[in-house]
């Protein structure tokens, strides 16, 4: 009977850790949130001129929907990156601050652009 009991005290100590890390490390990441990419576009006349030693480097104004609330970012490509590599329909998870959109890019690097407008989101019609 003490052996039956200690295996049962075992076994649940053993499967909360589990519920317990996981809720820990949610904590941690709840600052994240889903956010989905709406529209890329060039931004108009902010191309950075080329240089010696790197070619011109197109921005680009990215409209992600995060709740009820779209946020326009000004994304400037790492040198050797080809544009931005996402596409309007994609889930992106990003850290939204006063005047700052963290997100990670498809390497997984983290990434920061300004953000340089936000506005309600259209409401949901039922279909």
């Amino acid at each position: 009977m003490v052996l039956s009991l200690l295996s049962l005290v075992i076994i649940s100590a053993a499967s909360a850790f589990p519920f317990q890390s996981a809720a820990h490390g949610q904590a941690s990441s709840s600052q994240y949130q889903s956010g989905l990419i709406l529209e890329v576009k060039e931004h108009p006349g902010a191309e950075i001129p080329a240089t010696e030693k790197t070619p011109p480097i197109k921005r680009y104004d990215i409209s992600v929907q995060v709740k009820d609330v779209v946020y326009v970012i000004l994304f400037t490509p790492r040198p050797g990156m080809h544009g931005f590599q996402t596409h309007a329909g994609m889930d992106l998870l990003v850290m939204v601050r006063e005047k700052t959109m963290f997100f990670n890019d498809i390497v997984g690097r983290s990434m920061s652009a300004p953000i340089i407008s936000q506005h309600p989101a259209a409401p949901k019609r039922n279909q």
